[in-house]
């Protein structure tokens, strides 16, 4: 496990960074920056950790975050295998809030734009045309060059601001309270959950995989994550049997047990709860739309 991340992306001589990602599998490490960050996935699936908000993601998957919220796309299981023939893609822009200037965004033509950047404290997902859009455009900036790229990063944030095709993810009320040192012991809990959330997992092992007692560590992940460890843990195992409900033609049950869940009435019950659907309106409304 990698130390503590605090990245700094972006190089002195430029006003922000643009990158193609391609490797095995995405950083499997929570970390956060004092840059905006726009990420587009291409290749790859997975769970998706802004803040406090958790979710599955697969291609296409178009994310908008502000500085120091702490994220996490963790490739699935499959990809960190040693014989792995898996592969992910993706295009990342970070930019800080004065990349145009100390007093820019607060002229009036830049309202709409501000507007977007005081969302993005929170994550923002986009979807729909607005996704397509700005994903053909931020195919086109991988070739643009100086002041072109400049022009193109406004343009992103422009189709972004002026549409609804979007909500925010992590909860009003989050906060971030990591201190760089504790994201070690963050990044061990992601971990361990993302490899043993099938099996049972008890909060005696994770307290001890993060050297605390169970009562200290149900403390600290509420501070830290903004909800209970057992609702974590749930909504990784509901999260994970949504995309074995749209890829695959298993029955619920066996859903119910590959994801985790000990039996089918709590299953459809933790489901439905986070969801707002059961198993199979929830397959029948997203296998049909994917």
């Amino acid at each position: 496990m990698k130390a503590a991340l605090q990245k700094s992306p972006i190089s002195d001589n430029h006003a922000f960074e643009v990158k193609y990602l391609t490797d095995p599998h995405f950083d499997p490490n929570w970390h956060f920056h004092t840059e905006y960050q726009l990420f587009l996935v291409i290749k790859g699936t997975g769970t998706r950790f802004i803040g406090d908000h958790v979710s599955p993601f697969t291609h296409g998957d178009l994310v908008f975050t502000g500085p120091n919220l702490p994220h996490l796309w963790q490739s699935d299981h499959e990809y960190f295998k040693n014989d792995n023939t898996f592969i992910t893609e993706g295009i990342v822009i970070y930019f800080p809030e004065n990349f145009l200037g100390k007093d820019f965004l607060y002229k009036t033509e830049m309202y709409k734009i501000k507007q977007l950047l005081q969302k993005a404290q929170r994550g923002i997902e986009i979807f729909g045309k607005t996704r397509e859009r700005v994903k053909a455009v931020m195919q086109s900036i991988l070739d643009a060059h100086d002041f072109e790229k400049i022009l193109t990063l406004l343009t992103v944030l422009n189709i972004i601001s002026n549409s609804s095709e979007h909500k925010l993810l992590a909860s009003e009320g989050y906060s971030n309270t990591m201190k760089e040192t504790e994201t070690d012991r963050m990044n061990r809990v992601h971990a361990y959950v993302m490899k043993n959330f099938r099996d049972r997992i008890s909060l005696n092992d994770v307290a001890a995989m993060a050297n605390m007692s169970p009562s200290s560590f149900s403390r600290y992940f509420k501070v830290h994550a903004n909800k209970t460890f057992s609702d974590f843990l749930m909504e990784i195992r509901i999260g994970y049997s949504c995309k074995l409900l749209m890829g695959q033609k298993i029955n619920v049950s066996q859903v119910c047990y590959d994801s985790g869940f000990s039996t089918l009435s709590n299953f459809n019950r933790q489901f439905k709860a986070v969801t707002q659907y059961s198993p199979l309106e929830y397959r029948k409304k997203y296998t049909v739309d994917f």
